[in-house]
């Protein structure tokens, strides 16, 4: 495809709606309640995600290799050259030029996705930390110049000569909490694919075994380690929702209310008494619609 043939800044943000809104309807409520020039240019930056986390997740994932992900990051490059190679890439080109977003983070992303290659075991949470960190932490990275950070509170006097402070580690925070949500809930799903990502030495903890987790065995071991892990996945969003606060008000309510939103499907995951080899937990439409006042007050008092 050439630069010639490629859609339209319009339709490239609307295909990059359209993919948002299909694939991740909870994300997708979340941005609706963003200002119009931020809520297209996370949709755009959402679908690059995407797509670089089908080469290892998607339908032709078993032909991904090391040199598949060095021509994706060579793609990126690309399009931070101001040089859209494909049809959504016109839409981050045009939300690159609007946002000082850096190209690190993206980088890391990739390199997330190179650990998917060559791992389906973590040994300990610090190693899955890393991994989280680079495929969901990196998320917050790439959103937050779009998000804007809060200064007026710094424009007064006594104020001027303090640093800024910009919530890097709630952001990443976010990320890690949603993907740590994310391992929770397709555990079965995962383990069809012969990986695992709850840390071996915290299944030994509960002496629970590899075993046990493949054959989707649900006694009171496997209930104490998902409380445990589900108890660590919220402490994760209790501090990214910290960081709330030090974002621009027309940002925080949004923000908030997709935190809220995603920490439910913990909720949903002990309303099925923690199976999550054979009932997949997800937030009802009712639920969701009625996060959405109490973040709304919430982003009032922040």
């Amino acid at each position: 495809m050439t630069p010639l043939s490629l859609v339209s800044l319009e339709e490239s943000y609307e295909l990059c709606r359209q993919v948002t809104a299909t694939y991740s309807q909870t994300f997708y409520m979340g941005t609706q309640l963003m200002p119009d020039a931020k809520r297209k240019a996370i949709w755009a930056i959402y679908v690059w995600c995407r797509r670089t986390d089908e080469l290892v997740d998607g339908p032709t994932s078993n032909s991904t290799t090391t040199e598949t992900l060095k021509k994706w990051e060579q793609h990126l490059e690309s399009i931070f050259a101001g040089y859209p190679l494909e049809n959504t890439d016109v839409a981050l080109v045009d939300t690159l030029s609007q946002f000082p977003i850096d190209i690190q983070p993206f980088r890391d992303m990739i390199a997330g996705q190179q650990m998917d290659l060559y791992r389906s075991r973590y040994e300990t949470f610090e190693e899955l930390k890393l991994y989280c960190y680079r495929v969901a932490g990196t998320v917050g990275l790439m959103t937050m110049p779009v998000l804007g950070v809060d200064k007026s509170s710094f424009a007064t006097p006594w104020h001027r000569h303090q640093q800024i402070e910009s919530p890097t580690s709630e952001a990443i925070a976010l990320g890690v909490a949603n993907q740590l949500t994310n391992i929770l809930r397709d555990v079965g799903e995962d383990a069809r694919r012969g990986r695992i990502y709850i840390p071996l030495e915290e299944l030994d903890l509960f002496d629970y075994t590899e075993s046990d987790l493949l054959n989707g065995v649900i006694d009171d071991r496997w209930r104490e380690l998902m409380k445990f892990q589900i108890h660590r996945a919220r402490k994760f969003f209790v501090h990214a929702d910290k960081g709330i606060r030090h974002l621009l008000p027309d940002i925080r309510w949004p923000i908030l209310s997709a935190s809220m939103l995603y920490s439910k499907i913990l909720d949903a995951i002990e309303r099925n008494q923690y199976d999550v080899f054979n009932r997949r937990a997800y937030v009802s439409t009712p639920r969701k619609l009625g996060c959405l006042p109490i973040a709304w007050l919430w982003s009032k008092v922040l």
